[in-house]
């Protein structure tokens, strides 16, 4: 039983609970291979595809301003039949629906593999903020939530969540290998729809940072004194720990070196 599976559980009954209350709760099921994925996308998706910055006249939505609210994290399982393979699922309206409005924006995205274990923690939670991996959406702050854009021209491409749901599970395929089954849930209802999803990341969080710092204390960093937190991609030191981690990686190389003489 891997770590977060108590989670996923939790996440499938937060869906219930909502459906309960007459929340509107559709569904799709999306192609379960890379190539169907990307073959049926109006647009295009991996490094590069949105090479330029959104600007507010070009927006068709805005999705998680902190104003309306925003909630954002990744589960994983080393059981894949935990993750119903392909399934979106969407609290509240979709993008063609709500053109110049911004709405709050809860993004859960749940992996599965017999091969996934702590040591892809890090790329997971780096995976779900996509950078310029999408075309026609920008992910404007990433911190610690995801407020991005999607812009006028994609959104008439037939850009909607089934296709940003594809689009992710897209990008975490190719980004950890050892995936076998995605699903994503997007809620767009209302800001205090996110509350119960504002606990369990607060305490997904806690672990993940948890496993993190073991898994870079075992390369010889101390996040513990890194104030910035887990989410690397949008550090503004980046650069510098990416050095200390090439001087490391020299360093072990050097010893493997003098001990074989």
């Amino acid at each position: 039983m891997a770590i977060y599976d108590a989670y996923i559980v939790r996440m499938q009954d937060y869906v219930e609970a909502l459906r309960a209350q007459g929340r509107p709760v559709s569904e799709v099921f999306c192609p379960t291979s890379t190539p169907d994925l990307v073959a049926g996308l109006p647009f295009a998706v991996g490094p590069g595809a949105n090479p330029g910055v959104i600007l507010r006249s070009d927006t068709f939505l805005e999705l998680g301003n902190p104003e309306a609210g925003s909630c954002a994290f990744v589960l994983w399982t080393d059981t894949p039949e935990l993750v119903r393979n392909g399934r979106m699922s969407l609290i509240g309206p979709d993008i063609p629906d709500c053109p110049g409005t911004s709405l709050p924006f809860g993004q859960v995205i749940v992996v599965g593999g017999r091969e996934l274990d702590e040591g892809v923690q890090e790329r997971l939670d780096q995976a779900q903020f996509v950078a310029d991996q999408i075309e026609g959406y920008m992910i404007r702050g990433a911190s610690q939530h995801i407020w991005s854009r999607v812009s006028r021209q994609v959104a008439q491409k037939g850009f909607r969540f089934g296709t940003l749901a594809e689009a992710l599970m897209v990008i975490f395929r190719s980004q950890v290998p050892a995936i076998e089954t995605v699903e994503v849930l997007f809620v767009t209802s209302a800001r205090e729809d996110l509350a119960p999803l504002d606990d369990i990341e607060e305490q997904v969080r806690k672990i993940a940072r948890n496993i993190v710092s073991e898994n870079w204390k075992a390369r010889g960093v101390d996040l513990a004194e890194c104030t910035f937190g887990w989410d690397c991609a949008s550090c503004p030191d980046k650069e510098i720990c990416d050095d200390i981690r090439d001087i490391i990686k020299i360093r072990k190389a050097g010893d493997t070196t003098d001990k074989a003489a």
